[in-house]
């Protein structure tokens, strides 16, 4: 989308710079997507690869005994073949932080690098920070290393180890013959390519990806199939899943510059599998051509290139689905520094509640911020608010799950005591949850407080302890706002604002203060590598 030289006025109005050089031209991306991460993971999964009609499949196959192959099939399954080996082989790795989002793992991993530990971030479940692995490739190297964090009175890093008896193989049957394989690059000449997974329960859904695919190893001992695909292309799977079919196409294009600028932001997630980004929530959902719509590819083509910048960096374009009617700064949400453009602002054209005067880091105050449900962008939204409820049973079998997930010191919890905020941020996001049980106080902080139990769809929440006739503790409810973490711009939020009339760059205007609206160039800097 092109901007009229008449627009610029009201733009710049709004702090919002948009330099779109008529002869600039987009660089043409290829970006690495993780469609199936852990394949392996479930010994029953199959992957099914099929061409279109009138074409054929072309796996170059690598790896393992055999030289190099290429062979051709309308249709192959992948499945995996644990392979027996002469020794037992083991896996280990030394654990430093374990983390909920890959934002606070980022974080978590330079305070690692800055002790002078060579890190890397990895997703085996929750995000992870490892020692790196061909640094401390030597069972004595791992444990010199953990015994000197011990000593220095580090308790979270721990060793992880593995003995197979088996390794596994990516095996697939062509013309009869069973080839078993570490790697498998497939291609073919329509450059459309069927995807099914599925497992003992259940077939899975087709998908079909433009690009290449590649079967590779991961970190964890098993698989991830790779889609190579240009950006362009990556983004017709991504925004009408993002945004949804029935958004404004004003607000259909604020999402396709949003997820245009954030995958290339975010190429760096998944280096230690060698690939870049993901298809599910820990990135940006990402279905392939598989429920393409006009409207999005109307969008993506006509803000072709188009990126937010601060700087001339790409912005962190984080963004939720519900705001609760209040956007969150970064540092409210994950460990790591604010960004100037992503602050707290009631979600609103015209804010019914004054957050500079009332912050809602108080209790009360926030509780009567909450109370509020007219004039703001998300009013009438179903998550908008939300009241959930869970017994202490179910909550000490939450936080019990929880504390075993992230290797806690503490666990069997038998009894949750009482469960309080005991710090919330002035945009009313839970900075610290203090749980009390019968083992003792277990501090959660900010988006850990959501991890560990059920029912909050967003940190935007406070308590009601729910209680018997004779005052015991019988469970709480959690009563709070939104879904999702709140930072950037509300995807129900951007729908009112372009049925206001607003336009692209003035909703991202709203919600990225300070930024600019610029086409790709060279000289931009995607992510700073310190």
């Amino acid at each position: 989308m092109r901007f009229k030289p008449s627009s610029l006025f009201f733009i710049l109005s709004l702090s919002f710079v948009t330099t779109l050089s008529p002869h600039a031209k987009a660089q043409d991306v290829e970006i690495q997507v993780g469609v199936v991460q852990r394949f392996g993971d479930d010994p029953t999964e199959t992957i099914t690869l099929t061409s279109m009609p009138g074409d054929d499949l072309t796996l170059e196959i690598l790896g393992g005994d055999m030289k190099p192959k290429t062979l051709s099939a309308n249709e192959v399954t992948l499945e995996i073949n644990p392979r027996p080996v002469n020794e037992p082989v083991i896996q280990e790795r030394v654990v430093l932080s374990d983390r909920a989002t890959f934002e606070t793992a980022e974080a978590s991993a330079k305070a690692w690098q800055a002790q002078g530990i060579e890190v890397e971030i990895v997703q085996p479940g929750r995000w992870q920070v490892w020692a790196k692995r061909d640094v401390y490739k030597t069972p004595v190297l791992r444990r010199l290393l953990l015994e000197s964090l011990r000593a220095q009175g580090e308790t979270d890093p721990y060793l992880e180890s593995e003995v197979l008896e088996a390794v596994p193989k990516a095996s697939f049957v062509v013309d009869g013959f069973r080839y078993n394989r570490d790697r498998i690059a497939i291609t073919s000449a329509q450059d459309r390519i069927k995807v099914q997974e599925s497992d003992e329960d259940e077939d899975g859904k087709v998908y079909t990806y433009a690009g290449d695919l590649n079967i590779q190893p991961n970190a964890y001992g098993n698989f991830t199939l790779v889609n190579t695909v240009p950006l362009e292309t990556y983004l017709r799977g991504v925004v009408p899943h993002e945004i949804g079919p029935n958004a404004p196409y004003q607000a259909v294009a604020a999402q396709a510059i949003l997820a245009r600028t954030y995958a290339l932001r975010n190429l760096r997630r998944f280096r230690a599998d060698e690939y870049q980004i993901c298809a599910t929530v820990h990135c940006q959902v990402y279905y392939g051509l598989t429920g393409t719509i006009q409207k999005a590819d109307r969008a993506i083509a006509e803000t072709r290139g188009q990126v937010l910048t601060y700087n001339n960096e790409l912005i962190d374009a984080l963004y939720s689905s519900t705001t609760g009617g209040v956007t969150a700064q970064f540092n409210d949400i994950w460990d790591g520094d604010n960004r100037p453009y992503l602050q707290p602002r009631v979600d609103s054209p015209n804010p019914p509640w004054n957050l500079a005067q009332q912050p809602l880091n108080d209790e009360a105050t926030f509780r009567r911020f909450i109370s509020l449900k007219d004039g703001f962008n998300e009013s009438g939204v179903n998550v908008f608010r939300w009241d959930r409820q869970s017994s202490i049973q179910e909550l000490t079998a939450d936080l019990n799950r929880y504390l075993e997930r992230t290797k806690n010191a503490i666990t069997n919890i038998s009894q949750i005591t009482n469960i309080a905020v005991t710090e919330r941020s002035p945009s009313g996001r839970i900075l610290t949850l203090s749980v009390f049980t019968d083992k003792g106080t277990i501090e959660l902080h900010k988006t850990e407080a959501r991890s560990a139990f059920g029912p909050p769809r967003s940190t935007l929440f406070y308590l009601e302890p729910i209680e018997d006739a004779n005052q015991n503790l019988q469970g709480y409810r959690f009563i709070g706002g939104g879904f999702g973490h709140g930072v950037g711009m509300s995807q129900y939020g951007s729908y009112n604002l372009a049925n206001l009339g607003k336009m692209a760059p003035e909703i991202l205007a709203f919600y990225y203060p300070q930024t600019t609206l610029t086409e790709l160039t060279p000289d931009i800097v995607y992510y700073p590598e310190e």
